[in-house]
């Protein structure tokens, strides 16, 4: 038992940790507990030091970004527990399984189909840049579904909170090549938001058309095609969605569409959306300064450190306490 989850079978390995099932001893409800050993991590820290030191930062991170976000389309994290030995985080249950293996089996999607998945993508995408947060990881394997194939974007582990400071631009190369944005691949600063639109370019590209655009079994070959940014594009995909795609899947970054732009796009709008109840945050009314450093919450302040990872301490408290709008304030109150 972890508090009132009763833990069963194990259903996934990552690289962080494994995950088990989990179901709830009084409501019956059922969960993904990700566990993670601290063992492992602090061995990790004493023979690897900063590839450990990061994912432990990683671990962390997560465990904040989750607590901010609350989307239909994005995988909730109802709790934490920690113990000596190892961290729990209690994860909605999603059990339809990963859009890439229903894309593997199914082949290319329909038109309506592909149409409706990649919707709720860029709606939860869309919240998440709301916040200037970044996923960084978007392919099929981190989208779920559920039982009534709605999408669940999953796995915040590599998502970074885009500071205003180096205007907002990130610097670590992180994600899978094949959907990685040509900017990360090629080692430059880069704006999460734009990459995470060339990825679900890609998505989009896989659904339609049941491959990737960009692929070799060689990943320096891979690398390059990436890097020159050229794919094929089929002919028999609907002109509107070729026409999208070509749009996200730009080298220029400022020439590659934006979210809003996308939500305008004729291919967008050419079926309607699913329904979805949600509200973006407001800086302006969440922002509210704290009265002093004693009004200051220990255990989200350190929240706070994990998310400007390298922001002197005194900057964040005199952002906690100044009277302007600021994310420090806004992050504050939220969490």
């Amino acid at each position: 038992m972890i508090g009132l989850w009763k833990v069963g079978r194990t259903i996934g390995k990552g690289s962080s940790g494994r995950v088990r099932i989990a179901r709830h001893s009084t409501t019956g409800q059922y969960a993904a507990v990700k566990i993670v050993s601290k063992n492992v991590l602090l061995n990790s820290m004493n023979n690897l030091g900063d590839s450990a030191e990061h994912m432990l930062l990683s671990i962390e991170r997560e465990i904040v970004i989750m607590k901010l976000i609350n989307h239909p389309n994005i995988m909730r994290l109802y709790d934490v527990w920690e113990t000596s030995s190892e961290l729990y985080l209690i994860l909605e249950y999603v059990e339809g399984g990963e859009l890439f293996d229903y894309l593997c089996n199914k082949g290319r999607l329909s038109t309506s189909e592909a149409l409706g998945y990649f919707q709720q993508i860029i709606s939860a995408i869309h919240y998440c840049h709301s916040f200037n947060i970044a996923h960084r990881d978007l392919k099929p394997e981190n989208l779920l579904m559920d039982q009534n194939k709605n999408i669940k974007v999953a796995d915040f582990g590599m998502a970074a909170w885009q500071a205003s400071s180096n205007n907002g631009m990130l610097r670590t190369a992180c994600g899978s090549p094949h959907y990685a944005a040509p900017e990360v691949v090629m080692g430059q600063e880069y704006n999460g938001s734009a990459s995470d639109i060339w990825s679900c370019g890609v998505i989009l590209f896989a659904l339609l058309v049941g491959r990737l655009p960009f692929d070799d079994e060689d990943l320096y070959t891979l690398l390059e095609k990436v890097k020159r940014s050229t794919f094929d594009m089929p002919s028999n995909i609907d002109p509107l969605a070729q026409d999208l795609i070509s749009k996200m899947l730009r080298k220029d970054v400022s020439q590659r569409i934006t979210i809003p732009e996308i939500l305008r796009h004729p291919f967008y709008i050419s079926q309607e959306p699913k329904a979805v109840a949600h509200s973006m945050p407001n800086l302006d009314d969440i922002a509210k300064p704290l009265s002093g450093t004693d009004a200051i919450d220990p255990d989200i302040f350190a929240n706070l450190r994990t998310l400007w990872n390298g922001t002197p301490d005194d900057e964040i408290i005199e952002n906690l306490k100044s009277d302007e709008p600021n994310w420090h304030k806004g992050i504050y109150h939220l969490l």
